[in-house]
């Protein structure tokens, strides 16, 4: 089975790829956590990537089509299935990403569209809060820590990320509007696209996708 999720900024794709990968027993390849551990290794990529973010746009499609094209080869061949989160990002993006599968003799079973409204998005994200240890995800007023500012998992100093504020998340959202709602079409196209209520709770999404793969699987 191979999923792509689509959404803005904050819709929950990261969440729902988190509650369900285990349970479809895929691998999840995040774009956003493998541009962190670009950022994070302090590489020439994740340098230049750091501005692009950092300043609310979207990195160049070659360097992300590159680390997802790495990725793929490189568990291509124990036929686990995926689900793609945070790519592909543009059109552009979404024709390389099935050339690079069909290069695997691959190819996409549907693009599930979780469609979330700007009111709950900026909710979303300038309440996300995230352990500077071990990353674990937290929320002001959703997800709160026992302790505020402290990671329950490890302890550590939880922060907010610096594309987690209002102006910023506006120009994500703009950037998202302009680039990235032209996906939604180029699956249309294909007939792979299904849509969800994004504004719903986590476990409403979740219990949506599974009927979606349980539609596939009949």
């Amino acid at each position: 089975m191979i999923i792509v999720l689509l959404g803005a900024p904050g819709a929950g794709k990261g969440t729902l790829a988190g509650a369900i990968k285990d349970e479809l027993a895929i691998h999840h390849i995040s774009t956003g956590d493998l541009i962190r551990a670009e950022i994070k290794g302090g590489t020439a990529i994740g340098l230049e990537i750091k501005r692009y973010v950092e300043s609310g746009g979207l990195v160049p499609d070659e360097v992300v089509t590159r680390m997802i094209e790495a990725k793929v080869k490189a568990t291509a061949s124990d036929k686990k299935g995926y689900m793609f989160d945070g790519f592909p990002r543009t059109s552009a993006q979404a024709s390389d990403l099935d050339k690079v599968l069909a290069a695997n003799g691959l190819s996409i079973d549907f693009a599930l569209y979780m469609e979330a409204s700007l009111e709950v998005v900026l909710q979303r994200l300038t309440g996300r809060r995230v352990c500077k240890k071990c990353g674990a995800l937290f929320h002001l007023t959703n997800m709160p820590s026992r302790k505020e500012g402290i990671c329950d998992v490890c302890g550590g100093e939880l922060y907010q990320r610096t594309d987690d504020n209002k102006e910023t998340i506006m120009k994500r959202m703009s950037v998202y509007n302009e680039q990235t709602r032209p996906i939604i079409d180029f699956y249309k196209g294909q007939g792979k696209l299904k849509t969800v209520n994004a504004d719903t709770g986590a476990d409403d999404v979740r219990k949506a996708l599974l009927q979606i793969l349980n539609g596939k699987k009949s």
